[in-house]
């Protein structure tokens, strides 16, 4: 997303991005897109690898001698919410865009994407010390708003606590539904405790923002590097092939980690990096989402 310098001028580029491509390849896949579990008993089936166990219906696998699930109907009305992580690291951005407009891209897409026919969305917004709670609504302008909010949160925010962000959203998301939580995960890991709490209850999408900065550095001499949430500044030698190989094996940890954390919940991984088409990588992984919904795998 290329960010025009009015917010509402950004907001409505970003629709018309989401809108005509997004709606373009996707048009007619309303059921099945953005699923909630849904609160209505369905048809049994035999049990696949990937299936929740806690759908077994033990009545039928008793009865056939053979592992049955039972199918929930998808409910039409489908509630939403953002976790939004609005930290001072999400300011960070050395390709096309900035971590933060990226990950208002991302809620954009799957917001307009979740509030068809009607839905409601609500958002949680993560600002350093301080959570925002916009509660659920439906309607274009309301989720608008939230996008807005996102967009003109301080990019001077600290630290963010992740952990309890989810933990105040587990609270207020009381209704079965869809938790979309848009993050770089590089919080304490006390959030896979509290992502776990919240995907026990809800269907959760876990998009993680990444520069390619985060990832490998690259040689250009010594150069002053500051912590963007505890203004620390350490000035580093890039040019030290040691040094460039520690921190992208480092990274690579880090990263392996975050994936193994969302994987661990039984939450959804969508990755989107600030040096890529966010659109195609969305469109891609709501794509296998669909698809794993008929083969019992998850994205």
């Amino acid at each position: 997303m290329n960010r025009p310098t009015e917010p509402h001028a950004a907001l409505r580029s970003l629709e018309l991005q989401v809108l005509r491509r997004l709606d373009g390849i996707l048009q007619g896949d309303y059921e099945g897109l953005i699923p909630g579990h849904g609160s209505e008993l369905g048809e049994a089936r035999v049990y696949r690898p990937g299936d929740d166990v806690r759908r077994i219906d033990w009545n039928v696998t008793a009865r056939t001698g053979e592992p049955h699930v039972r199918d929930t109907i998808a409910d039409r009305e489908l509630e939403t919410t953002v976790v939004a992580d609005l930290s001072g690291s999400m300011s960070f951005g050395t390709a096309l865009v900035e971590k933060r407009d990226l990950a208002v891209a991302g809620a954009a897409a799957l917001g307009y994407l979740a509030q068809r026919g009607g839905n409601r969305i609500g958002a949680l917004l993560a600002e350093g010390e301080r959570r925002r709670w916009l509660p659920h609504r439906s309607g274009r302008r309301h989720l608008q708003g939230v996008l807005f909010a996102m967009l003109e949160s301080d990019r001077d925010a600290g630290r963010a606590d992740l952990a309890a962000a989810l933990r105040e959203a587990s609270r207020l998301a009381r209704r079965r539904g869809l938790v979309i939580v848009v993050s770089d995960f590089l919080d304490d890991p006390a959030w896979v405790r509290e992502l776990r709490v919240v995907a026990r209850r809800h269907d959760v999408i876990a998009v993680e923002i990444v520069d390619p900065r985060e990832l490998e550095l690259v040689d250009v001499g010594v150069v002053a590097m500051a912590d963007p949430e505890s203004g620390r500044r350490r000035w580093v030698d890039t040019s030290s092939s040691h040094l460039r190989d520690r921190f992208a094996e480092a990274a690579s940890q880090q990263r392996a980690a975050i994936a193994a954390g969302i994987r661990s919940v039984g939450a959804d991984h969508l990755v989107l990096r600030t040096d890529r088409d966010w659109v195609k990588d969305v469109v891609r992984h709501v794509s296998q989402r669909r698809r794993g919904r008929t083969t019992g795998r998850r994205p």
